[in-house]
């Protein structure tokens, strides 16, 4: 029953808010321009049926705990993540809005150990406070977007976890045109320039949804290699999202305008 109200809701959103599914079928075609029609519209249902599930788990966050956690996700590539945290520099997740991040996080915080999440706050101040209690439910400390880089490091300097999310659009004066699917894509430098400083392992991880195990998979990939360049290693931090995203295309969040800076004398894509 669940299940069902969170794809009810899911698609509510989809016939209230149309111009969401108009973005989402202009970023398959930028990103996928030898797909069908078909294809692109089967993909954006699957990712309204992702964000059912979303809504789903955070529903129920009040009632996973240590010991039903493994009901609702397991862990894959674990050992990536503890080689990473031997170091004794901290560790970086590089995620994006894949999957169930709110779960992953909350999950690897009764799985393992608390971590530190990047937040942004919500336009809503009712609906922030709620889910910035959900958030914190499994121990989890939130980190405010607006003032993040000094409780990063210091965060880091105490070898523990922060999980940023680095797939979104960023402003031409605060970040660099990085490859993305193939095309420019405008991404923030930040979280390039604070693994460089911290010396933290940067591990890519997503909570992905397996359909034949009905549950989440808690995916970490191989650390990348951070050099000190910040735009080379922005460009290695997008091409592993990339490459995530495209084992799962219909569980990222096509909806969100990722190309929406353009490069001078490029036109927008965007009605």
């Amino acid at each position: 029953m669940a299940d069902r109200l969170g794809g009810i809701y899911a698609r509510l959103l989809d016939w209230v808010v149309p111009r969401l599914r108009q973005t989402a079928e202009t970023n398959l075609s930028f990103a996928y321009p030898d797909k069908d029609k078909g294809w692109r519209r089967a993909t954006i249902d699957g990712v309204y049926a992702s964000i059912g599930r979303l809504l789903v788990s955070m529903a129920r966050f009040p009632e996973i705990n240590s010991g039903n956690v493994g009901e609702w996700i397991r862990y894959e590539g674990f050992e990536h993540y503890e080689r990473a945290k031997a170091r004794g520099n901290g560790v970086l997740f590089a995620t994006a809005h894949l999957g169930n991040w709110e779960l992953s996080a909350y999950a690897h915080a009764l799985l393992t150990e608390p971590m530190n999440v990047v937040v942004r706050r919500l336009d809503n101040p009712l609906i922030d406070d709620l889910v910035e209690k959900r958030r914190a439910m499994s121990g989890n400390k939130l980190l405010s977007k607006r003032d993040f880089a000094r409780s990063i490091l210091h965060a880091v300097r105490g070898n523990e976890p922060v999980g940023i999310l680095v797939d979104q659009n960023a402003a031409v004066d605060n970040g660099v045109f990085v490859p993305f699917f193939g095309k420019p894509a405008c991404t923030n430098l930040t979280f390039a320039k604070l693994a460089a400083r911290s010396g933290a392992a940067v591990i890519p991880g997503f909570a992905v949804w397996s359909e034949t195990e009905r549950k989440y998979i808690l995916r970490f990939y191989p650390e990348v290699e951070i050099t000190g360049d910040a735009e080379q290693d922005t460009a290695r931090v997008q091409a592993a999202i990339e490459a995530a995203i495209r084992q799962n295309p219909d569980q990222w969040l096509w909806i969100h305008r990722r190309w929406k800076t353009r490069p001078a004398g490029e036109s927008s894509l965007y009605r």
